[in-house]
């Protein structure tokens, strides 16, 4: 079992912009904005530096983390109250001890909620607070078999609506807890490390939709 590391990261903004459709087949969604990353010049930040990097790569958003025990987030400048977050997601690089996923109601750096996994095969909800993160799911990181391990794509799903944190992993629900400190703010992406640095996250695909 994994357990909770110190916070140590840096922020880096991204802004992109805002798009709002409807996808056809059954019941429709109300788009609030996507990004398949395919265009470099959609908006996202492009930033290196010796701790890591975020960038546009492969017809995705990577994220580098050079460093042991570290986390390097993204988010849009955006402010949503209640959202469905939906990304895939494939380790490119580094070890399988690590953690990558989805930021909602992100009101600073110090305060927000974090839905992830790591490519071992373990899983966390957690709040950022001013004293380091908290883990809302349960003592330590939980192991959940939906997870594809090692370099396989996870389709990562974070239903951020009123109080309710759910985690959808491959179509899974593999948790669900609720938490009613942040009640809106920004989304995002987020990779980390444990003690093993390198760790390379792939992001694709990224959707923001408005719970029906």
């Amino acid at each position: 079992m994994k357990s909770i590391k110190p916070l140590f990261a840096i922020l880096v903004l991204l802004l992109i912009s805002t798009l709002a459709c409807s996808i056809g087949g059954g019941k429709s969604l109300d788009i609030l904005f996507e990004d398949d990353f395919s265009d470099t010049d959609s908006g996202w930040d492009r930033h290196s530096d010796d701790v890591g990097s975020t960038d546009y790569y492969d017809d995705g958003y990577r994220i580098l983390v050079y460093e042991t025990d570290y986390d390097m987030w993204a988010t849009p400048s955006q402010d949503f109250d209640d959202v469905i977050v939906e990304v895939n997601t494939t380790k490119i690089g580094g070890p399988d001890d690590n953690n990558f996923g989805i930021i909602c109601k992100y009101v600073d750096v110090d305060h927000f909620y974090l839905l992830m996994i790591s490519s071992d095969g373990y899983y966390a909800i957690q709040k950022n607070t001013i004293d380091g993160y908290e883990l809302l799911s349960g003592e330590f990181y939980e192991e959940s078999s939906a997870i594809n391990l090692g370099n396989s794509k996870n389709t990562l799903k974070a239903e951020c609506v009123g109080g309710k944190l759910a985690l959808y992993v491959n179509g899974t629900l593999v948790d669900e807890v609720y938490d009613y400190d942040y009640t809106s703010g920004d989304v995002g992406l987020l990779a980390g490390s444990f003690s093993e640095a390198n760790v390379e996250i792939l992001f694709d695909d990224f959707v923001v939709s408005k719970p029906e």
